[in-house]
């Protein structure tokens, strides 16, 4: 689309056209300045529907944009972006083109459950989903052949509230598909493009819908059809809904629905990427069309594990789908009479023993069997996934076990807030967002002639004000649920000078929400210090089935109105890509306390380092990788005894005594001009290290290399 035109109503009319197109693009979650545009032209329906683009251009009318164009200011704002989304849009000299362009004609297929894009598209529940869609985005950068398969969860994952017993409470609304950035999969003659699959619910039919990721394809599907009855209708209704029986017929949807509507829409993958087992019966689609065309079950299983790969997530047992066989062939037992003969062999990849009929069914196994890679998300995930599953190869020693890594990343771009892309367009020029991968970019980060330590500072004052403003401006609404009086004000609540500690994660039992409260006393005493004065901030959600976790949530809550924290600990209802990005660059520490080696990899702390956050980390998943001693701070060493209880009083000891001893004494060690020299020598450290190391371009170009190419070109 050129916006070079002479005549006025017609240069409107292309800018209004590129506007809907690029409300229909997720470029610009990832591109401030294009964001800038859409809250410019209605700031309070900006907040208001949770920065939606789409909803944006269903606010302001044709008329008014049509005036607020004329406006020459505006309009050169506008066509700057529209120029920066179509130059990257039609730029063919990618990574991609040049490294892998086996994968244009024959791309990727990536299989995923969830993909936690934005605030404003909620069908992710966790880690998982952010991983993918900054999967997706680096794809898209890269310039790879890569299309996305997923579900629509039409009413996404819960919306936490807390109620006056400090209870988490959940509830879903319905997403409308026209007020997002969501287009029907049509064919060429404009219908819906249509599927099905027949399990015991009958015959399926869906539909997808396709989400552009920059230059990616992401198809959802959905089966809220007429056609279907209402338990099918259902089945995409919510993220991981329902019992073992829906969760069961969902990942059939997604693995055999998936190839089945990428054969319908003419795709033809060079390999299939199943990201974590929720995706693996991908596997059993693709044997039963090489079965169907006259091969062997031996022959089928060997062309299969040439296609595909798989990432597995975690090292918990719990984390593992496991079906009763009875479940799985009631579920699939329509689908499972085309393996006729084979049926048991096929049931049998989903077992470590095939022959033991009382083992349960494990998607994991059945990924395991069907892959020609494998990886964990770290080198420690990596070496637990390893032991975890050497029972799959008896004759081998644990070392030899085909299992390796890729740790993971995060897409920079899209955790960056308006004031942090601000801080360093100001410094890497218009061409900004292509570097901020760039390792040669990073290094500056040390040189002060790139930005003074006050510069710096200045940007951590910024940046921790607006975190503190948003925290009160979100308790205000949650505590008017309660009317007045009940608890402090909410703009009483933190302090814009103190050191200010961050937590913020699903509030699963192994990830300890509450070790930093084991010895309250003491923790109080740092936090009150007068001169030294601690705050924090925690958010998360605990499953809707995960008591347990709920009652985390319960004690940080009560802790934060009835103990001495209070107005000096808070907790932010509904953790989302909002509410993460908000504690992520304002809060000067990043908390991760798991209990070890149970983080896989973790991606929060990689995002702060832009902001100039510092982590603060037990030696798991990524940052024991990414520790230097120079760069943030360490609870424990890169160890772990055997007995849960010990290890979680040791590592409580140790983080009081690395805050004591360590975090709070840097943070407060200022010199005549009021900075802490030894602190922003840190952040710049951090800035340096880990921006260029811990993102997903470095770590999809790694897929590519390791994984994706070798059998595919």
């Amino acid at each position: 689309m050129s916006l070079n035109h002479s005549n006025g109503h017609t240069q409107t009319s292309v800018l209004t056209a590129g506007l809907n197109r690029l409300a229909r693009n997720l470029w610009w979650t990832w591109n401030q300045d294009a964001q800038a545009i859409y809250e410019e032209l209605s700031p309070h329906a900006w907040r208001y529907f949770q920065h939606n683009p789409v909803e944006i251009m269903h606010e302001v009318s044709p008329t008014e944009l049509r005036v607020r164009l004329q406006d020459s200011v505006f309009e050169a704002k506008v066509r700057s972006v529209l120029e920066s989304f179509e130059s990257y849009m039609s730029d063919e000299r990618t990574w991609g083109a040049a490294n892998a362009a086996a994968l244009r004609d024959r791309p990727v297929a990536y299989f995923s459950a969830e993909y936690g894009f934005h605030e404003s598209l909620p069908i992710a529940a966790g880690g998982l989903g952010i991983l993918s869609a900054d999967h997706a985005k680096s794809a898209s950068d890269l310039g790879l052949g890569f299309v996305g398969i997923g579900l629509f969860y039409r009413e996404g994952y819960f919306r936490q509230s807390i109620n006056h017993e400090n209870w988490q409470i959940e509830a879903n609304a319905l997403l409308d598909p026209r007020r997002l950035p969501l287009d029907p999969v049509l064919d060429e003659s404009g219908n819906t493009i249509i599927a099905s699959l027949s399990l015991a619910l009958g015959s399926i039919t869906f539909r997808a819908w396709r989400l552009n990721v920059g230059r990616v394809p992401l198809y959802l599907i959905d089966t809220d059809l007429p056609e279907n009855d209402t338990p099918v209708r259902d089945l995409t209704r919510h993220v991981y809904g329902g019992d073992s029986s829906n969760r069961i017929m969902q990942e059939l949807l997604l693995g055999i629905g998936g190839v089945r509507l990428l054969r319908t829409m003419g795709i033809d993958p060079s390999v299939f990427h199943m990201n974590e087992g929720h995706a693996a019966f991908l596997a059993w689609e693709l044997l039963r069309e090489k079965m169907a065309a006259g091969m062997t079950f031996e022959d089928a299983l060997a062309a299969t594990r040439e296609e595909c790969v798989f990432t597995t997530h975690t090292p918990l047992d719990a984390g593992h789908d496991r079906f009763g066989v009875d479940l799985l062939e009631y579920a699939a037992s329509k689908y499972l009479k085309a393996f006729k003969q084979c049926r048991k062999q096929i049931i049998g990849l989903g077992r470590v023993n095939p022959s033991d009929d009382k083992e349960t069914f494990c998607m994991t196994v059945l990924a395991l069997k069907t892959a020609r890679a494998a990886n964990g998300v770290s080198e420690l995930h990596g070496r637990v996934s390893r032991s975890m599953w050497r029972a799959l190869w008896p004759d081998r020693a644990e070392d030899d076990i085909p299992i390796g890594h890729i740790t993971n990343g995060v897409h920079l771009l899209s955790w960056m807030t308006p004031t942090t892309w601000r801080f360093w367009k100001r410094r890497g020029g218009d061409d900004w967002p292509g570097q901020a991968d760039s390792p040669e970019f990073w290094a500056k980060a040390e040189n002060s002639a790139f930005f003074s330590d006050e510069e710096l500072w200045a940007l951590r004052y910024v940046l921790r004000r607006k975190l503190i403003e948003f925290c009160r401006h979100r308790l205000y609404i949650q505590s008017r649920r309660f009317g007045p009086g009940e608890y402090l004000p909410s703009d009483m609540l933190l302090d814009p000078e103190a050191l200010t500690i961050g937590f913020g994660r699903r509030a699963a039992a192994y990830k300890r929400m509450t070790l930093l409260f084991r010895d309250l006393d003491a923790i109080v005493e740092l936090a009150k210090d007068a001169q030294r004065p601690i705050q924090f901030i925690f958010s998360g959600k605990a499953h809707p089935r995960d008591d347990e976790g709920k009652r985390l949530i319960q004690k940080i809550i009560h802790l934060s109105e009835h103990s001495p924290l209070s107005g000096s600990l808070v907790f932010l209802e509904n953790f989302d890509v909002e509410v993460a990005r908000a504690m992520i660059s304002g809060c000067d520490v990043w908390l991760n306390n798991p209990r070890r080696p149970l983080e896989a990899s973790g991606t929060s702390g990689m995002k702060g380092a832009a902001h100039g956050s510092l982590n603060l980390s037990v030696m798991d998943g990524w940052w024991r990788e990414a520790y230097d001693g120079n760069n943030g701070f360490a609870i424990g060493d890169d160890s772990n005894p055997s007995d849960p209880e010990e290890q979680d009083r040791l590592d409580a000891e140790n983080l009081l005594r690395v805050l004591a001893e360590e975090v709070i004494p840097t943070f407060y060690d200022r010199d005549s001009a009021g900075l802490p020299r030894h602190w922003i020598r840190m952040i710049r450290r951090a800035m340096a290290g880990l921006g260029p190391r811990f993102n997903t371009r470095r770590m999809v170009q790694e897929y590519v290399e390791k994984i994706y190419l070798p059998r595919s070109s």
